[in-house]
């Protein structure tokens, strides 16, 4: 079964005055809870996986309270969720990871603000930026900029989180519009404490429906004439409200300083980062007091003008941290102050990086030199080499303790995934045909891009992989294989691929990995996933799949050519492979490759044998192995399959001199080493051992003959 969040979900139900304790993203599901919300959906993504996973099992609890929680197929059918607000008193939330979903949404987004909400709309994304950032470097300001969407960056603490949250719904309606929220991961994951309020029950819910639909209203619609009014009111009169609002509820926060003559401008996502920057320099505390003044944008955009030039007022000069680029902040504040007539200097980008994470290192960095230039009387004290020295011992012992360099690990797919050996099965065909250009795409395949595989021309977007060589056929002699998951199928490949392919009529080959679930964002369901009861049904049985769901959408839209194999079927997978290349069939050729996702598989396998262990029933599992004698020591099989369990130790034999071939005690069994052997015709050395646990009488005559008859042969 999925990860469960049953602890979770009992947190979603505290009351007034409870004290929650846990992480960001679940104190903002338990908010949105507090704020009285008719529905709620998303896509999910790290970091914001939590929320959508959280609601969709606790659907039970929110239908008491009204709520309706819907697992979209994609970023773009979370944001039309919203469409609910825009003609009906109904609170809304949805999620997803940007900056890549709200790519995906920003159809649905435009045609949303232009005509804005009734009742409070938010969005809630999960900023991932900088080096530990798993999608392409961009930040979600850009859109709403130019949706005119507001854009929350709270501060990374639960009270302020939780705050902001409610105040976003209130935000949303007094300037009928959509409130975006972006949660960087060390604020989704941070933990911490607030007190809780008791659930709010929408006006409107599931429970309190309404007898008729609403009005029909012209001006409501994102459709001409009626946008051109839409545009005037973003810029105006939504714009102020939203202003007033921010300015009235203080939604950005000032904390004074001793040194009045320099101050900082903070987004709110990067303030823990700050002032751990600031203690660092000896210039705030360990409780947060700083001794320089720091306005803090929990609302970035949009901007209050009258705030800035209140706390720019007194100050020669003033610094914006803004991570990432453009500096969209920056300028407009240059904008304000200059227009203003103010004569404060801005430094921003001068001093800090234009791009990558702002973490407390480079922030300190940048500060060093903005208080060098503008307050000498502070920053002359940090030119001393004291700080730089304390910093290089720091990083003398760490090296020292670590011995040596840490070594790189790439991302790899886990043991046992039923990807792996589909990988194998390509290195084994491109031995035979050559080399393919290889579209891949998002999700756990892309793991592929890396040794031993090293696949991949491309990676354009999820569910895009047989898109993005749509004209690759055309200048070159070899079809073009393109990769991509059920999930990416689901989320945008049948549409933007398949059917495209098949209706300009274009050959290549696309495999659909059919593991069961979208496992890189946790192995949440899809439309194509095994029935439950089936999955519970036999520790023995795979459980992928007796649905065809996938193969009766590609037959329905009109693919004929269409083959099923099982992953871990290494020389079937080859050889199908092979035919999908040089078969005359001009059209696209699809291979379904089917193998449960191995996390998946664990997960509901080892409940079910942990209780037939309990109650003394027979369990086999197996187990696989080399035979130290019979391994050369080439290691080829390593460099097929890639398995972190097929490791390597010094041989036993004093004669041999190269590390024999290992399994250690990692390995679930899965078999994709004694596969390949056969497939690659590669030394006999693998062996498989059955395991029984609780042995019957046949199991013990068996032992016994076994023993026997080995006792006898040795002899």
């Amino acid at each position: 079964m999925e990860v469960s969040f049953a602890k979770e979900i009992q947190k979603l139900k505290l009351g007034d005055g409870d004290k929650f304790e846990g992480e960001g993203i679940l104190a903002v599901t338990k908010a949105l809870l507090q704020s009285g919300v008719t529905y709620v959906g998303g896509y999910q993504g790290s970091p914001i996986s939590h929320l959508i996973d959280v609601m969709v099992q606790a659907a039970p609890e929110m239908a008491d309270l009204g709520v309706y929680v819907e697992a979209c197929t994609n970023e773009a059918s979370a944001a039309a969720m919203l469409g609910a607000s825009v003609m009906y008193p109904a609170r809304g939330a949805v999620a997803w990871k940007s900056i890549v979903g709200t790519n995906v949404a920003a159809d649905a987004l435009s045609n949303l603000a232009s005509p804005g909400v009734m009742g409070g709309a938010l969005i809630v994304l999960g900023e991932d930026y900088g080096e530990g950032s798993s999608v392409i470097q961009e930040r979600s300001h850009a859109y709403a900029m130019k949706s005119t969407l507001w854009l929350m960056d709270p501060r990374p603490n639960l009270p302020t989180i939780v705050n902001m949250v409610e105040r976003s719904f209130e935000l949303s309606e007094a300037s009928n519009t959509p409130v975006m929220m972006e949660l960087r991961i060390r604020a989704c994951h941070v933990q911490g404490t607030f007190e809780t309020k008791d659930n709010v029950a929408a006006k409107v819910s599931m429970k309190e429906v309404l007898a008729e639909p609403a009005p029909h209203e012209y001006e409501r619609l994102a459709h001409p004439p009626v946008t051109f009014g839409h545009e005037r009111k973003k810029s105006g009169e939504r714009m102020q409200a939203a202003r007033g609002f921010i300015a009235e509820h203080e939604l950005n926060e000032v904390f004074a300083g001793q040194q009045r003559d320099v101050g900082l401008i903070v987004q709110g996502g990067l303030y823990n980062s700050l002032m751990r920057a600031l203690n660092e320099l000896g210039l705030a505390d360990a409780e947060g007091n700083s001794d320089i003044p720091i306005y803090v944008l929990n609302v970035v955009y949009p901007l209050v003008p009258d705030e800035i030039l209140e706390f720019a007022s007194d100050k020669r000069a003033v610094l914006v941290l803004e991570e990432g680029q453009p500096e969209y902040i920056e300028q407009e504040i240059g904008t304000i102050l200059r227009r203003a007539g103010s004569d404060a200097v801005l430094a921003g980008k001068d001093v800090l990086p234009m791009a990558g994470e702002y973490k407390a290192e480079v922030i300190a960095e940048g500060l060093g030199r903005f208080l060098r230039r503008h307050l000498p009387q502070v920053g002359n004290r940090l030119e001393d080499a004291a700080y730089a020295d304390e910093v290089a011992v720091l990083k003398a012992q760490a090296a020292d303790l670590l011995k040596a360099p840490v070594p790189p690990r790439p991302p790899n797919f886990c043991t046992g995934c039923p990807e792996r050996p589909f990988f194998a099965a390509l290195k084994l065909t491109q031995q035979e045909i050559g080399p393919v250009h290889y579209s891949a795409d998002i999700g756990c395949h892309a793991f592929a891009t890396f040794a031993p595989f090293n696949f991949g021309n491309s990676i354009l977007g999820y569910g895009m992989s047989l898109a993005s060589n749509a004209s690759v056929a055309s200048f070159q002699e070899k079809r073009p294989l393109a990769v991509m998951g059920d999930g990416g199928f689901w989320h945008n490949g049948l549409l933007s691929g398949v059917t495209s392919r098949l209706l300009n009529g274009g050959d290549g080959v696309l495999v659909i990995m059919k593991n069961g679930y979208t496992s890189a964002t946790g192995t949440q369901e899809v439309i194509s996933s095994p029935d439950k009861d089936l999955r519970l049904a036999s520790a023995e049985k795979s459980a992928t799949h007796g649905e065809t769901t996938i193969e009766d959408a590609l037959k329905g839209v009109g693919v004929k050519w269409l083959r099923t194999v099982h992953t871990y079927k290494v020389s079937k997978m080859r050889d199908t492979l092979l035919d999908a290349f040089k078969t005359p069939f001009g059209g696209l050729k699809v291979i379904v490759a089917e193998g449960e996702c191995q996390l998946e598989r664990q997960r509901r396998i080892k409940p079910i044998r942990a209780k037939a262990l309990k109650n003394g029933e027979r369990v086999v599992r197996q187990r696989f192995g080399v035979d130290e004698d019979t391994c050369t020591g080439d290691h080829s099989c390593m460099r097929l399959s890639g398995c972190p369990t097929l490791t390597i130790k010094p041989a036993a034999d004093p004669l041999k001199t190269d590390p024999v071939a290992y399994v250690d005690n990692g390995c679930v069994g899965c078999g994709l080493c004694g596969e390949l052997a056969h497939a690659a015709t590669l030394c006999p050395s693998f062996w498989r051992a059955d395991i029984v646990s609780n042995p019957n009488l046949l199991d013990r005559l068996g032992n016994w003959a076994r023993r026997t008859f080995t006792g006898w042969a040795g002899a």
